[in-house]
């Protein structure tokens, strides 16, 4: 199934799911199934622990907040798509990202996790039929399809790649 299947367009998510492609679900997480494929690692080492503000995270915490975040929307999917109509709540990124210790780990680490857990989401990805991806529940007060989640991880991605992009890469000039 693709993007143009989600049958309601969820409000906040949609802002992740507008920037992937309108591909097979499988294609498009396969497409982003590495960070590499995004940023090269070489580049995000050059940056180190740089921040382009004050409080604002490093690029090791911004991967540590792409993979936790695949992690719970795929958890969330997972409930959808086997018809768990329990309402889900939000999480706050902060107080994960406070507690991850991020910095503390090695890119090439982070780099791998992200490999390894994109190979497990699409995994299970691949497990939902059609009838399964189209089952719905709600999270953060929000209606959302198991196939929507799936577009979230990949445009949360996408989404964050682009922020490193454009505030942590000027950085290096």
């Amino acid at each position: 199934m693709t993007k143009s299947d989600i049958q309601v367009m969820p409000k906040f998510f949609d802002r992740y799911i507008n920037l992937a492609e309108n591909i097979d679900i499988i294609e498009a997480l396969t497409q982003t199934a590495t960070f590499s494929s995004l940023i090269p690692i070489e580049t995000l080492e050059a940056l180190g622990d740089l921040r382009y503000a004050p409080g604002k995270w490093t690029v090791k915490d911004i991967l540590q907040h792409v993979i936790d975040n695949e992690r719970i929307m795929t958890y969330r999917a997972m409930r959808f798509a086997r018809n768990d109509k329990t309402a889900l709540p939000g999480y706050d990124e902060e107080l994960f990202g406070q507690n991850a210790n991020a910095t503390r780990r090695s890119l090439s680490d982070l780099y791998d996790e992200y490999a390894i857990l994109r190979k497990a989401s699409i995994s299970l990805f691949n497990s939902f039929d059609d009838e399964m991806l189209v089952r719905d529940g709600i999270c953060f007060n929000q209606t959302i399809s198991a196939l929507a989640l799936g577009y979230v991880v990949v445009g949360h991605a996408l989404h964050h790649a682009t922020i490193i992009r454009e505030r942590y890469l000027p950085l290096l000039d």
